[in-house]
């Protein structure tokens, strides 16, 4: 079976799908034959990815409220029909020291980025495992194997969503659904904006992530790290004693990628728009 065969017809549920990464998700399996809905905070945008791209069904969706997040996926399955694939995608990356970060920011990155994709994922899994057939792919990072400077609450949000992700592989295992994470590096994208990329592994563009997923609905799979090079990198950094993996993550730049490096004037227009939403 070809890659078009076994995505066209599928009805696909992105998150945060208005932009970057959720944004070219939705155009490469639109490409394929995928029937594609999008929801993301922002209505304005979302509805101009939308129209832009001719997607199937859009429209506001706020991950961390259980209303919101069920009429979505009711309005999607009475249009489109059962939801074969759910890929929870939304969420937010402000970046620096712990201390400076306000209560607001730490609950919002955990709300989104841990509460989001639980919640997401628990409705559309009641609805897969009465048809014995489902996947649900969540958007995790290298941060959630590893441990970055300038990013410890964001860092936290992400070790939750592998392992939620892999316990609910093993939960449901027999079930027909299928669970996978995907674990991106830096990539090139509005969450990532003002960041340089460590010495020697050059962020992703969107595009990469978005042929990730195309290849775990194809054939699913745990995991899937983007780009291969971070991946192996962040494998071995695992394997190596504590002081000399963090030895090396300071020698490609990794303290300085978050912390100083950081276009101060792009991370307070970050911030301010995720207060706003």
């Amino acid at each position: 079976m070809t890659t078009t065969d076994s995505i066209r017809g599928k009805v696909v549920v992105i998150t945060g799908g208005a932009r970057g990464i959720g944004l070219a998700t939705a155009v490469a399996l639109a490409k394929l034959g995928a029937k594609i809905a999008i929801g993301d905070i922002d209505e304005k945008t979302v509805k101009e990815s939308g129209t832009d791209y001719d997607f199937d069904h859009y429209g506001r969706l706020d991950v961390t409220d259980q209303p919101s997040f069920t009429a979505f996926l009711d309005d999607v399955e009475r249009e489109l029909g059962p939801i074969d694939v759910l890929i929870n995608n939304a969420g937010i990356m402000p970046t620096g020291r712990l201390v400076d970060e306000s209560d607001q920011i730490t609950r919002r990155i955990l709300d989104i980025n841990v509460y989001g994709v639980i919640l997401g994922s628990k409705i559309a899994l009641a609805r897969m495992l009465e048809r014995r057939h489902g996947h649900i792919i969540n958007i995790a990072s290298l941060a959630g194997e590893t441990h970055i400077p300038g990013l410890a609450t964001y860092n936290a949000s992400k070790h939750a969503v592998l392992g939620f992700t892999d316990t609910l592989r093993e939960e449901y295992r027999g079930t027909g659904v299928e669970f996978s994470s995907v674990l991106p590096t830096l990539t090139r994208t509005e969450l990532g904006s003002g960041v340089a990329a460590p010495k020697g592994l050059p962020a992703a563009e969107p595009e990469d992530i978005a042929g990730a997923v195309v290849r775990l609905i194809t054939k699913p799979k745990a995991k899937a790290r983007v780009t291969r090079a971070a991946g192996a990198m962040s494998v071995f950094v695992n394997l190596l004693p504590q002081p000399v993996g963090d030895a090396l993550g300071r020698s490609m730049g990794s303290a300085q990628t978050f912390l100083g490096d950081v276009d101060s004037e792009q991370r307070r227009a970050y911030e301010e728009r995720i207060r706003n939403d």
